[in-house]
């Protein structure tokens, strides 16, 4: 990995390692497989360091740029899978 997570200067540094662990997963969502509950619990958690529907989108192209893997596809796919797992 090359490459830095999109954050904001204003977060606490728990509100980084939370963001952190919520792009690891994205990654690992690519790379091997995550739970599905597991990366739903993460999402929230994001919603509620970046609430702003725009930061999201902004945060999330940042990170697509960067690594090539899309947060929205992951999310999306757990949000409409029953599948314990998700792998993309």
């Amino acid at each position: 990995m090359s490459y830095q997570y999109p954050m904001d200067e204003t977060w606490s540094t728990e509100e980084i390692i939370d963001v952190v662990n919520f792009f690891s997963l994205i990654e690992k969502a690519y790379e091997k497989q995550v739970d599905r509950e597991e990366i739903l619990a993460l999402y929230r958690r994001f919603k509620q360091i970046v609430p702003s529907k725009s930061e999201e989108k902004k945060l999330f192209t940042q990170f697509q740029e960067a690594s090539g893997y899309s947060s929205y596809h992951v999310v999306k796919k757990a949000r409409e899978t029953n599948e314990s797992n998700i792998r993309m």
